[in-house]
């Protein structure tokens, strides 16, 4: 029976796990896919506390690493339910698709986001095979090649910066009249000389060739003055956003039209002992600093609980 288990190893879910054992509860981390949550992905980040610049992923671990040194147990494991236990000894279980049951006197929901789609014909066959979204894990299978770049903002911006120094040619296409990404990432990015910058455009869909595998990804669709064009290419980065992945809690809290948790007090739920935290959560800034502050919240909230 551990004091808290956290379902969720991103920033959030590591800061409450190291901020409920300095208060001497023992804490067990779940997390699905890779510990450090979306900033991983991140080649580098620049406004983290303390540091200057550090890439996402040195980041994630130097979390891990602090939290497991101070006694957090971890795993690898996709939890697709939690479950309350009503009897005098009220706790919770939580169950892995992996077939893990793992009871907790409290439970701390920091689930995070995943990568929002097109939801375009094929897409889902494509996306590992000529659709990616991470630069820093597929960017040199693209090397001297030509790639589309999908979305506006700062993620496309900073993906599309470690981008340009490895293709070809890039081509950026954002759905808005103008681009959201900071002004500052915009002068770095967009005055590069192989960068193709296009606004107000609509993606129609993907061209694609038959291949000794399968398919292939060509070339990307689009509308752009009331003109549909196709932009070649021979790989597309999506970066149109994040949705979250909560269905499985929807009858232990309460989820907003999107999705997102609704904390009735900053990291509470209508379970008693079951809190949230982090970008899973309905807020108006999705940050490594807010995500932290989050968890911190939660962590202190589950240990005034079990007091």
């Amino acid at each position: 029976m551990y004091d808290i288990i956290v379902v969720g190893g991103g920033p959030a879910g590591l800061t409450a796990a190291i901020y409920g054992l300095r208060n001497g509860k023992s804490v067990f981390v779940i997390e699905k896919s890779v510990f450090g949550g979306q900033i991983v992905n991140s080649p580098k980040v620049e406004n983290i506390p303390g540091f200057d610049s550090i890439s996402g992923d040195e980041f994630g671990d130097k979390m891990l690493e602090q939290a497991m040194g101070q006694g957090a147990e971890v795993t690898l494991e996709n939890v697709i339910s939690v479950e309350v236990v009503n009897s005098e000894s009220r706790y919770f279980v939580v169950k892995t698709e992996e077939g893990g049951s793992y009871e907790g006197r409290t439970v701390i929901l920091a689930t995070g986001t995943t990568h929002r789609v097109l939801g375009l014909p094929g897409e889902e066959e494509l996306i590992g095979n000529g659709i990616s979204f991470c630069a820093v894990c597929d960017g040199d299978f693209y090397r001297d090649k030509t790639v589309v770049m999908i979305g506006g903002g700062n993620s496309a911006l900073v993906e599309s910066s470690l981008l340009v120094d490895i293709v070809d040619k890039l081509i950026i296409l954002q759905d808005m009249p103008v681009f959201t990404a900071d002004q500052k990432l915009q002068d770095q990015v967009l005055t590069k000389s192989n960068i193709e910058a296009h606004v107000g455009t609509k993606v129609l869909g993907y061209e694609t060739a038959d291949a000794d595998f399968g398919k292939t990804l060509t070339g990307v669709i689009y509308e752009e003055n009331g003109e549909t064009k196709t932009a070649k290419c021979d790989g597309v980065f999506l970066a149109i956003g994040l949705v979250p992945d909560n269905g499985a809690f929807s009858e232990i809290a309460e989820l907003d039209e999107r999705g997102y948790f609704v904390p009735e007090n900053i990291c509470t739920t209508k379970t008693p002992g079951l809190f949230v935290a982090g970008d899973c959560c309905t807020k108006t800034l999705r940050q490594v600093a807010t995500a932290c502050s989050d968890g911190a919240y939660a962590a202190i909230a589950a240990c005034e609980y079990m007091r």
